[in-house]
């Protein structure tokens, strides 16, 4: 089977999305046109693809769920993760004002990308872009927890971060952090520790299904509304990747200037590069594969 690099390099982008709390894999998805083929290609996976494999028809299965582009998706994902988390949390603790800028230019330009698809602003699809922008910008306010974590609690975490994943706007690692269970998961797979990573598995996968359809569902049924509000999440989690932030258990947004008074240079040049990197980053990215993007 020939390798699908296109399909590769953005599962690849998931993947390294979905490492960094506050950034997520389902924005790296839209901003790259396959979106709604992901949901399409996750929600087959029904009855119908079951009694395929039942009768033993394995090629009509694999084409009815479109597994090639699944396979090489996935392949991109598990790459990156395993490839990148260290690099990716390095950076987070040596350079985390640039890294940050950088997230914050990409998932600005995916939010104005998205936005333009919305069109003429009705009250209703107003208000469901505010509160969900709302709603996005609230994570930013809960602290994060510590636990211990029984084996059962990896199954709800993976359910949990697997629907926030492919959200655009909403962050599976964020929320993995929130719940006091991004560490623990982290060191499960630095440790190949099997079992753990077996159990958030198979969470992720039953989350997987049941949310790829609801968000099917309410594409096909209330499209304006359900893009207006993933437009609105987007420009939420803005407030979770500004890079100056306070220091301390809940750390809150500031200004560069006051960053400076608190905590010393803010980097504002280096950030405001970053940033820019990101804003052409999406530029990029939708000129080569943008032709998907819009959710139809």
């Amino acid at each position: 089977m020939k390798l699908d690099l296109g399909v590769f390099l953005r599962g690849a982008l998931m993947g390294a999305a979905d490492v960094v709390p506050g950034v997520s894999g389902g924005t790296m998805a839209l901003i790259t046109g396959i979106y709604p083929k992901l949901l399409s290609s996750i929600a087959s996976f029904d009855l119908a693809a079951l009694r395929m494999l039942l009768r033993g028809d394995i090629a009509g299965a694999w084409n009815y769920v479109n597994g090639r582009f699944l396979i090489f998706l996935v392949l991109g994902i598990g790459f990156s993760i395993l490839s990148l988390a260290q690099g990716i949390l390095w950076a987070m603790d040596t350079h985390p004002l640039p890294l940050w800028s950088f997230f914050w230019g990409l998932i600005a330009a995916s939010a104005w990308t998205l936005q333009r698809q919305l069109g003429q602003l009705t009250w209703p699809k107003t208000a469901a872009l505010v509160l969900a922008a709302a709603i996005g910008a609230s994570f930013v306010l809960i602290a994060p927890r510590e636990l211990d974590p029984a084996l059962w609690m990896y199954f709800g975490a993976g359910f949990v971060a697997i629907c926030a994943m492919i959200l655009p706007g909403v962050s599976g690692s964020l929320l993995l952090l929130l719940m006091g269970m991004y560490q623990p998961v982290l060191l499960a797979l630095k440790s190949f520790d099997l079992l753990v990573v077996a159990v958030f598995a198979t969470g992720a996968a039953s989350g997987l299904m049941s949310f790829s359809r609801l968000l099917r569902y309410l594409l096909s049924r209330h499209h304006d509304l359900t893009l207006a509000a993933l437009t609105g999440f987007l420009w939420g989690s803005l407030t979770m990747v500004w890079p100056w932030r306070s220091e301390g258990e809940l750390p809150a947004p500031m200004f560069p200037s006051s960053f400076s008074d608190a905590y010393g240079d803010p980097l504002l040049g280096w950030c405001l590069l970053a940033a820019l990197v990101g804003l052409i980053l999406v530029v990029a990215i939708q000129a080569r594969w943008g032709h998907g993007t819009r959710l139809a």
